[in-house]
């Protein structure tokens, strides 16, 4: 594992804050007094069980959705009260890997990497190519630019996901159930991918997840959603050693060996 990027682990006040957050449709609460913090440079995965609240509360962090009550600060900016212009700004700070990738079929490796490009900025044509294959070719992609989403396999389109969302040189990425469908292999793969991403650019990650195994991997803090609520939360080693019955429960259906996984950390 090459050594981490030049990044601030270790300032005191967190890249993202979550404080009391609420979601309430009507007399339902989708999140209840949700808090979290995240440090600059660290993965953070949220994960629990279908309904848990862990889309919801990805919107919420993006922007696309606001909190009902409650604050969500990024990089000292709480995002909840901003308008869709000053919004707009603190988004070019975060990107978003999509569960399956999101590529568009009809256009080339080549035009989907380069779209936030040309949608955001005022690059000329020759700049944004090159720019485009240098992000390949960091990420092992080399020889693809001309290809279609159809010709690629599940991994490079996970791969080709994260091009995409590097392109505007973000300082958050969030990843969206990334593992989801693949198989052992590739989702090992996919972890790796997220720890190279964090070391190589030093970006905040934060990881929407149902996968303990990869849990237990790559977070550096885990927060574990139940019916809207954080029903526990700590480090991989401090949910291991936890009693809390939802996490013994997650735990044990994973069918995972907890030892031989921390010790590959």
């Amino acid at each position: 594992m090459p050594p981490p990027a030049e990044t601030p682990y270790d300032t005191p006040e967190p890249h993202l804050l979550v404080e009391r957050v609420c979601k309430q449709y009507g007399d339902f609460f989708a999140l209840r007094d949700i808090d979290m913090s995240v440090q600059r440079g660290n993965v953070v995965v949220i994960i629990g069980g279908s309904g848990a609240g862990k889309t919801t509360l990805m919107k919420i962090l993006i922007g696309l959705d606001k909190p009902t009550t409650g604050r969500v600060v990024v990089d000292g900016v709480d995002i909840a009260p901003l308008g869709e212009t000053a919004m707009n700004t603190v988004r070019r700070k975060m990107g978003m890997v999509f569960q399956y990738s999101a590529l568009l079929d009809s256009l080339n490796v080549m035009d989907n990497v380069a779209f936030p490009l040309r949608e955001h900025t005022k690059l000329r044509e020759k700049e944004i190519r090159q720019r485009v294959l240098e992000k390949l070719s960091v990420l092992g992609l080399e020889d693809i630019d001309k290809r279609f989403p159809s010709q690629l396999s599940g991994g490079m389109k996970k791969r080709v996901g994260l091009a995409r969302a590097l392109m505007l040189e973000p300082e958050v990425l969030m990843y969206d159930e990334p593992t989801s469908g693949l198989d052992p292999i590739s989702c090992r793969m996919v972890d790796d991918l997220i720890q190279e991403t964090r070391h190589r650019f030093g970006v905040t990650s934060i990881v929407i997840s149902h996968d303990m195994a990869g849990a237990l991997r790559i977070a550096d803090y885990i927060y574990l959603l139940s019916a809207g609520e954080v029903a526990a939360h700590g480090t991989p080693e401090q949910l291991v050693d936890s009693s809390h019955p939802l996490v013994r429960q997650f735990l044990d259906s994973s069918g995972i060996s907890t030892e031989a996984i921390l010790a590959e950390r």
